[in-house]
């Protein structure tokens, strides 16, 4: 089979043809073809904890959640996450109308940009980027423009004169991440305030993908843009518990935003997955409300990992971008005398041992993140100690 049909037609939808296996699956089979430290997913490698997991298998011994749930999530983790966002950041959202429960925030992702972006229609989003967003926004017809963070004084920031300039009559919603995957950066409340400003004066949606809010570090603050002045009705904001609860494979997110919206995703996600992860949505509900103790505790651990590895990648010769959340450090590998992240990230398992991901696969514009690779850090202390030291021989 050569993946042609007989009138030369390739199989795969031509909206799609840009994306192949993506960079994750391909670095994870290289890290178990070489026994490789596998920095370049971001999965943990233990589970969170073990009452909430103990809760899954309740359910499951209950029968709750072994059928069908209801379409948009069961009651008890609607009423949890309007619940979160109530305490967390006093927005107040109806369970019934306003909290929709995805499979991951992948389905959330894919679903609102199937929902809200017709043929024609602009997505400015920023680059770099999940890998996923460039192919919703392509499946749902829609335009990228991306306006790309650029390193400034140890970080990366947006320009938001670039960001402004990025707006056409065509442009239909801003696909925004904070804190943002994979460069680290957590954009500032002004920063947000002059986006918000932007979408209220030009009429426009935004997607806000905050599966991160729980992961800031040092002085950074995760400002949630629904709760910015005219952005409770044109905001659909996206989390997840695989993130905040380390465990990825369980695949429950969900949308929170104004009835209209969210039934406009509602309408676009029953024919993806229809439901998902029905045990698993107890679970999450019992795991939201979980003392504010949890939250610190999982945020100091990860900060504490963040500094093992941003020390053995700086004491290995990188650059290194220390990130103000999330669980990913970018670094610049020019220090070392390389300058093409693809070639030195599949040639690091063969060096040292270790995998990370080449930044580029983020970008549309493959050269601006060209020099730049990003390690996992929601890995034990022993690993990451571990890969530190086989890094350090690319020092010499």
């Amino acid at each position: 089979m050569t993946g042609m049909t007989s009138s030369e037609r390739p199989f795969l939808n031509r909206r799609l043809a840009e994306f192949g296996t993506t960079i994750f699956a391909e670095m994870s089979a290289l890290a178990l073809r070489t026994g490789s430290i596998n920095l370049g997913q971001g999965f943990p490698d233990t589970d969170g904890p073990e009452e909430i997991r103990e809760a899954a298998v309740r359910a499951l011994r209950e029968g709750r959640g072994n059928q069908y749930p209801p379409g948009p999530g069961v009651p008890e983790l609607r009423a949890a996450i309007a619940a979160h966002q109530e305490r967390r950041y006093g927005l107040s959202y109806d369970p019934d109308a306003e909290v929709l429960v995805t499979a991951g925030a992948t389905e959330a992702i894919a679903a609102a940009l199937l929902a809200l972006v017709e043929p024609g229609d602009e997505v400015v989003a920023l680059e770099p980027y999940y890998d996923s967003y460039a192919a919703c926004i392509a499946m749902a017809g829609g335009t990228r423009v991306p306006v790309t963070l650029r390193p400034d004084g140890g970080a990366f920031r947006l320009d938001l004169d670039e960001l402004r300039a990025a707006v056409t009559p065509r442009t239909r919603l801003l696909l925004v991440n904070t804190p943002h995957n994979p460069t680290g950066t957590v954009l500032t409340r002004a920063e947000l305030t002059a986006i918000a400003e932007l979408a209220v004066e030009r009429d426009l949606l935004v997607v806000t993908d905050e599966v991160y809010e729980h992961l800031v570090y040092d002085d950074a603050e995760h400002v949630p843009l629904a709760t910015l002045p005219g952005m409770r009705g044109r905001t659909v904001t996206i989390g997840s518990a695989g993130k905040t609860f380390s465990f990825t494979g369980w695949k429950v997110g969900w949308v929170t935003g104004a009835p209209d919206l969210v039934a406009a995703v509602r309408s676009a996600k029953q024919f993806l997955t229809y439901v998902a992860s029905g045990p698993f949505q107890y679970a999450v509900a019992e795991a939201l409300r979980l003392p504010d103790s949890y939250f610190a505790d999982f945020r100091a651990d990860m900060l504490a990992k963040r500094d093992l590895l941003a020390g053995g990648l700086e004491q290995a010769g990188f650059t290194v971008f220390r990130p103000a959340g999330t669980y990913f450090i970018t670094t610049d590998i020019r220090p070392l005398g390389e300058s093409d992240g693809f070639a030195f990230c599949r040639a690091l398992p063969e060096r040292c041992g270790v995998v990370a991901i080449p930044n580029a696969v983020f970008y549309d514009h493959r050269e601006q993140g060209a020099p730049f690779v990003r390690f996992a850090f929601c890995k034990q202390s022993a690993v990451l100690e571990e890969a530190a030291t086989r890094l350090k021989t690319l020092a010499g």
